[in-house]
């Protein structure tokens, strides 16, 4: 059964309350136009969960749709700090949990392997792990092996994952040319997964081809040309460094 929609659409896959991820890394491979429909129906309250978002991150805060946020690092690469989510931290205007890149790594393999924690070795003796464990989201405990102390990370599992690819089929086989970063990880771990798409392919492009994410795990499918602008997105078109100085300074 097809799985192609509207982004109106897939938007309603989506609550209000709900933790989302989503695809790509800072000025890259960020799914740009289910963000802005996001904006364009003035969603609010939502949670945003990644690793190292970007442009994504900044519009969503700037337009108030996210009030907590949990990442390891928000940058525009050389432009520096997202301003937005900068000001409002320091202004205390959304709930901020601290990550580590391992550690959110370690949290989104657990919800993609549907195991309950992942351990992680190299974070104890970090004021962030008496954070943690206050948010619930990591523990110290003890190595069954050796007796050493590890950090146990509770399993990240998104309500919805959208991930921006290059090549999709009707379906829901999905192809990401490049780096893939977590956005595997994001899919296998989500509730629910939305792809946005370049080029809508025809289903024999996956006959043997193995496809980046599989339709098994794929709510909707929606065709956005040129969805992940102004971020790169490998090879079809860089990043357009203008919109983004331009997005910055309006911040």
């Amino acid at each position: 059964m097809s799985k192609l929609v509207s982004l109106e659409k897939a938007m309603s896959l989506v609550r209000i309350g709900d933790t989302i991820t989503m695809s790509g890394i800072s000025i890259h491979r960020n799914p740009m136009a289910f963000v802005n429909i996001l904006v364009e129906y003035e969603y609010e309250e939502l949670e945003f969960v990644d690793r190292e978002p970007g442009v994504a991150l900044e519009v969503l805060l700037k337009h108030n749709v996210v009030n907590r946020v949990r990442v390891a690092m928000s940058t525009l690469e050389w432009f520096g700090m997202l301003p937005t989510f900068r000001k409002k931290v320091e202004k205390g205007e959304i709930e901020l949990l601290e990550d580590t890149c391992g550690a959110f790594i370690a949290g989104i393999r657990a919800g993609a392997s549907g195991l309950p924690f992942m351990p992680v070795k190299g974070v104890i003796g970090s004021d962030l792990v008496k954070i943690h464990e206050e948010a619930g989201t990591w523990r110290v405990s003890k190595d069954p092996f050796t007796g050493e102390e590890i950090l146990l990370v509770k399993a990240i599992v998104p309500d919805v994952a959208i991930i921006h690819v290059n090549r999709a089929d009707e379906n829901g086989n999905a192809e990401i040319l490049g780096p893939l970063y977590e956005d595997e990880y994001k899919a296998k771990a989500a509730k629910k997964v939305i792809i946005t798409a370049e080029e809508i392919v025809d289903e024999s492009y996956f006959y043997g081809r193995r496809p980046t994410i599989n339709s098994i795990y794929v709510d909707a499918v929606v065709h956005t040309p040129r969805g992940a602008e102004p971020t790169s997105m490998y090879p079809l078109y860089d990043a357009d460094y203008e919109a983004i100085m331009k997005l910055i300074g309006e911040a």
